[in-house]
C-alpha cells in the first residue's frame, strides 16, 4: 500500500474528541498512580526481599480491585485479534527473577511493566520522527496529536515505575531491554502509513493493558496491585481509540483474556 493511500477510519473531530477524553481520563488517575506508586516503594523497602506480605489484604483487592479493572478493560477490548511481531508468548509472573538476576519478586514486575512503558514511548517517538520525515505519507493532525498524548502518558507511567526501582535500591530501566525490542524495531522501519503504525501501537498497547490486568492476580504487594488497576484502564483507552482509528469498532468481551500479556521472562536484564 502506498504510504498516501491510507484514510483514518473516523473523522479527525471524533479522534480529537477521544483523545481529550484520555488525557482528561490519565490527568484524573495521577494522584492515585503516584500515591500507590509511592506505598508500593515504600512497602518493599520495608519488606525486603520482594515476598510476599499481609495476603489477607492482597486478596480483597483482587476481588474488589481486579475484577473492576478486568470488567473495564473488557469493556474497551475488541474481538478481533491483532498479531504483531511484538507478541510475548505465554505471561507467567514467577515468585524469583528467573529471567533476571537484579530485579526479583514483585519487583521484576515492576522491571517488566517499565520496560513495557519505555517500549510504547519509543514506538511513538519513532512513529512522530517518521511522519516528519514525510516517511508515512499525509499525517491527519489529529492523530499527531493522539500520538504526543499517548506517548506523555506512557512516559508519566514509566516515571512513576522508575520511582519504584530506584527506591527499592535497583537500577532505573531507561532503555528498552526486552527480547522482542529488535522484532518491534524493524517493523516501526517498515512502516509506510499511519495505519501500519497504528497496527503496531495497538499490539502494544493490548500487550501492556493485558500485562497489568494479569499483574493484579498475581503479584503479591496490595500496592503492586494498585498501581497496576490504576494505569490499566488508560491503556486500555489507547487500544480503544487505536481500534476506532482503524475502523476496528471494540466490542466488549464478558472478560479481557490475557493471552498477550508479557511474562518477566520477555526481560533481557
Amino acid at each position: 500500500m502506498n504510504a498516501h493511500d491510507w484514510d483514518l477510519q473516523i473523522s479527525e473531530g471524533e479522534l480529537s474528541r477521544l483523545t481529550k477524553e484520555m488525557d482528561e481520563a490519565h490527568r484524573a488517575t495521577l494522584p492515585a498512580m503516584r500515591a500507590a506508586a509511592a506505598d508500593l516503594g515504600e512497602e518493599l523497602r520495608a519488606r525486603g526481599d520482594g515476598g510476599p506480605r499481609d495476603t489477607g489484604r492482597r486478596r480483597f483487592l483482587l476481588g474488589a480491585g481486579g475484577a473492576a479493572v478486568a470488567l473495564t478493560l473488557a469493556a474497551c477490548s475488541s474481538s478481533k485479534s491483532s498479531s504483531s511481531p511484538s507478541a510475548s508468548g505465554s505471561a507467567s509472573m514467577p515468585a524469583s527473577g528467573a529471567a533476571s538476576g537484579q530485579y526479583t519478586g514483585d519487583l521484576l514486575v515492576v522491571a517488566l511493566a517499565t520496560a513495557l512503558e519505555n517500549q510504547a514511548v519509543g514506538a511513538y517517538r519513532t512513529a512522530l520522527d517518521a511522519a516528519k520525515n514525510g516517511k508515512l505519507g499525509t499525517v491527519p493532525p489529529a492523530v499527531a496529536t493522539f500520538v504526543t498524548t499517548a506517548m506523555a502518558q506512557h512516559t508519566d507511567h514509566a516515571k512513576a515505575w522508575n520511582a519504584v526501582l530506584t527506591g527499592a535500591g535497583k537500577p532505573a530501566i531507561t532503555d528498552v531491554p526486552l527480547s522482542n525490542q529488535a522484532d518491534t524495531v524493524a517493523a516501526l522501519g517498515k512502516a509506510a502509513s499511519v495505519g501500519d503504525v497504528a497496527k503496531l501501537a495497538l499490539m502494544l498497547e493490548e500487550q501492556a493493558a493485558q500485562t497489568y490486568l494479569f499483574a493484579t492476580y498475581n503479584v503479591t504487594s496490595p500496592a503492586g496491585i494498585a498501581t497496576a488497576a490504576t494505569i490499566a484502564p488508560v491503556e486500555a483507552m489507547h487500544a480503544a481509540i487505536l481500534n476506532f482509528v482503524l475502523g476496528q469498532y471494540p466490542v466488549p468481551d464478558d472478560f479481557l483474556p490475557a493471552d498477550k500479556a508479557a511474562g518477566p521472562t520477555l526481560l533481557t536484564v
